[in-house]
């Protein structure tokens, strides 16, 4: 037996799916994580202490959660797949401060995750397929969330932490940067994990904003110019928006005054746009609704 290792050692891996016949859900994402220093990096980046609370999303069969524990107060994992509830039990039977939750994160409501600590901490190994959704779920919940770390695979770490002017900057880059700082804090080779992905992945690490770029009240407006303007790529943004705000010499003139305001080039492409000219260009339009 190798119950004296830690629960990410491959060979307590494969023991452990052995003992329970487990097969990795490809329908879920599973790929479980079975290299330590890249668990301990991701504890390390949460900067937690025992007076935290966490949030894990998809603990597995609890390698990360072990980790967890061990640097913060209490953790509360949610775990959608019902197999692993007494994998869990009994992996991490010797912890008194984890809680599994089995239950969809995204069905967790505000005020049941509210009410698991005055501020949260959200740390994930995310499921390739579901990373977007759990990530505006959290950024537009209205959560007293200090810091998230999530990994997820390369391609979408590089769009949320893009920067103007290159084709991974998008309406995801945005929607991320007007809520928190975002960025990588390591690549994770896909030999990190049993089974291994195809791509390779990243840990990002938020910090939320005091106060978010774009107000609250404003958000869902803005959402809306932003992804016009990138509804098609390669027209320009004036031509994009023409589509979604209108065509008539009147919106024309509209949209021209905004674009003016806001400093952008009618001729500009989206991805070349940045945070603060689309905010001036979202506001000069919503005040002409």
């Amino acid at each position: 037996m190798t119950d004296d290792l830690r629960i990410s050692d491959p060979a307590r891996t494969r023991e452990i799916m052995a003992q329970y016949h487990l097969r990795p859900k490809k329908s879920l994402g599973q790929n479980f994580l079975t290299n330590g220093r890249v668990l301990q990096d991701i504890v390390d980046a949460a900067e937690l202490t025992k007076q935290d609370a966490v949030i894990e999303i998809g603990p597995g069969i609890g390698a990360l959660t072990e980790y967890l524990a061990q640097a913060a107060g209490h953790v509360t994992a949610f775990e959608l797949d019902q197999r692993l509830l007494p994998v869990l039990a009994d992996t991490l039977h010797d912890y008194t401060n984890i809680d599994i939750v089995h239950q969809d994160i995204l069905a967790a409501t505000p005020a049941q995750l509210s009410a698991l600590a005055p501020e949260l901490n959200i740390v994930a190994n995310l499921p390739y397929y579901v990373t977007t959704p759990i990530l505006m779920h959290f950024l537009e919940s209205g959560l007293p969330i200090r810091r998230m770390v999530m990994m997820m695979q390369k391609e979408v770490a590089d769009r949320i932490t893009a920067a103007p002017g290159g084709k991974e900057y998008g309406s995801l880059s945005i929607a991320v940067q007007i809520r928190t700082k975002a960025r990588i804090a390591m690549t994770v080779s896909h030999t990190a994990f049993n089974p291994p992905p195809k791509v390779d992945s990243a840990v990002v690490v938020f910090d939320f904003l005091t106060e978010p770029l774009v107000p609250a009240a404003d958000q869902a407006y803005f959402n809306q110019v932003v992804t016009a303007s990138f509804a098609q790529r390669r027209k320009t943004i004036m031509n994009n928006l023409l589509n979604w705000y209108g065509k008539t010499p009147a919106h024309r003139a509209i949209l021209t005054a905004a674009f003016s305001q806001a400093g952008v080039a009618p001729t500009a492409r989206a991805e070349t746009v940045s945070i603060a000219e689309f905010i001036v260009l979202s506001k000069k339009l919503s005040e002409q609704k």
